[in-house]
């Protein structure tokens, strides 16, 4: 369901790719609300997941918190304004559809 740009960037051997911590919590919630289904329970599908994709544990730190609520009030959806704040403080692209991350000042491709 990854867009053409989306593809390219994940099969470029020369990036690095995350899953960000806020994404697993989504899932998790996600998944125990009924709007989810996975194969396996959050804690075993997301790890084994990340690994057989090769993707990097992005951690959420403190840091990012705080700028998740100095970021503009033009979207409050909370895992998307930290999403865009550990974009801008890693320095990172987030690869998401949601326009309104590009609102946020975080570095979208799709």
């Amino acid at each position: 369901m990854l867009s053409r740009k989306a593809k390219a960037v994940c099969n470029d051997p020369g990036n690095q790719l995350w899953l960000s911590d806020v994404s697993a919590w989504e899932m998790v919630l996600k998944e125990a609300s009924g709007k989810l289904e996975l194969p396996d329970p959050p804690r075993i599908w997301v790890p084994l997941s990340r690994a057989r994709h090769g993707l990097t544990q992005l951690v959420l730190r403190e840091s990012s918190v705080y700028l998740s609520g100095e970021l503009p009030d033009v979207h409050r959806d909370p895992f998307d304004r930290l999403l865009a704040a550990q974009s801008i403080e890693h320095g990172m692209k987030v690869l998401s559809p949601d326009k309104p991350l590009d609102l946020l000042g975080a570095d979208r491709v799709w």
